[in-house]
């Protein structure tokens, strides 16, 4: 089955520091197979045919920390649980000098459309929608410094999320679908 690893926290900041050629190679040492890595955040693509998710992720977990030293929390999403999160996004969202607009997927204790009761939207500036797995959010640059969504950093639910812009997500997904 085809995966999509999220790594959360790591070369961000100049912390946690991983290069993504050694974490190519931690995930083929921990038993993945045709392991593709995306930009320097922590997006991984690979394949696993005889585990469920949750021992991957166990795996994995285990794996970085025994190689770099480092508690990463990873995130999994099967082909089948990615696809709708990555359709749902609106094709008219970008992320540019126009617009920035996110992915904030979900650890499984969070991902319930009540998600959204615990953030601090501004209707008039904020889109922002739930998905199975993931919470959706766009605004305007201009509004950026305005959006309720900025809030959200520094509370108990900012661990429980990782984030991409549409741009990552939307490439992962074509990764994903060519094999």
């Amino acid at each position: 089955m085809i995966y999509v690893a999220l790594l959360r926290g790591i070369n961000v900041g100049g912390n946690n520091k991983v290069g993504m050629k050694q974490l190519k190679q931690v995930f083929e040492e921990a038993g993945m197979s045709s392991v593709k890595t995306y930009i320097n955040s922590g997006n991984i693509i690979f394949t696993d045919t005889s585990r469920p998710k949750a021992e991957i992720t166990t795996v994995l977990e285990e794996a970085i920390y025994a190689h770099f030293g480092l508690q990463i929390k990873v995130l999994i999403y099967s082909f089948d649980e990615y696809k709708p999160i990555a359709e749902a996004i609106p094709a008219e969202w970008t992320n540019d000098t126009q617009m920035k607009s996110d992915v904030l997927f979900l650890w499984e204790e969070v991902d319930t459309e009540s998600v959204l009761e615990g953030l601090s939207v501004k209707p008039e500036i904020d889109s922002v929608y739930y998905v199975q797995g993931a919470v959706l959010w766009s605004v305007a640059r201009e509004n950026v410094t305005r959006s309720g969504m900025s809030k959200i950093i520094g509370t108990p639910l900012y661990k429980l999320v990782t984030i991409r812009n549409v741009n990552t997500v939307r490439k992962l997904y074509a990764m994903m679908q060519s094999g």
